[in-house]
């Protein structure tokens, strides 16, 4: 769309799990179309290319919840297998339910569909290396945000805003493959 990031809003939801300042609001820059962010977890660094171009008002958000140490200490509080293969973070609390204090609205996949179309109920693939964010519903992304370590399919509901770098991918493989605590998905 030729108005991707002119209108970035993000609107109080709720308490913040951490103390942290919204995003600026209104036109964000799509230029550099990429930006590059490392993750450093116990098991190595994951890095992430986010794609500044098809979802800025997510990398403006991501960026500026970075840039205040928002997800310093945080655990990945999700682990998935089994169909969806996914490492969900985030959430400074680590139970699943924390988030920033403000919500904000889907972009790409999600974008490129009406509201209204069926099509948003059907899977798609979410391939490896994707990074996306998780949410409640419509338009309610926070700071939770997932990393695909094995191509999975679930409705384009999910801002899907990055790609994990082949190291990162060997990190995200090896906390997958450690599994969850007691078994547990």
């Amino acid at each position: 769309a030729a108005d991707l990031g002119a209108n970035c809003q993000y609107p109080a939801a709720g308490a913040a799990s951490k103390p942290t300042t919204p995003p600026r609001t209104g036109k964000v820059p799509t230029d550099p179309a990429t930006v590059s962010v490392s993750m450093v977890t116990t098991q190595g660094n994951i890095g992430l290319q986010l794609d500044n171009a098809k979802a800025p008002c997510t990398v403006n958000s991501f960026a500026s919840l970075a840039g205040q140490n928002y997800f310093n200490d945080t655990p990945c509080h999700r682990l998935t297998s089994g169909g969806l293969s996914v490492l969900q973070c985030g959430d400074p609390t680590g139970q699943g339910t924390g988030g920033p204090g403000y919500q904000f609205a889907n972009e790409y996949p999600t974008n490129q569909y009406q509201p209204d179309d069926p099509a948003l109920q059907q899977p798609v693939v979410y391939p490896r290396g994707t990074v996306a964010m998780a949410n409640a519903g419509p338009n309610t992304n926070g700071s939770q945000f997932f990393l695909v370590y094995q191509d999975s399919q679930l409705p384009p509901n999910y801002t899907v805003f990055g790609k994990i770098d082949d190291t990162g991918l060997a990190t995200l493989d090896k906390i997958a493959a450690a599994g969850v605590a007691g078994g547990g998905a």
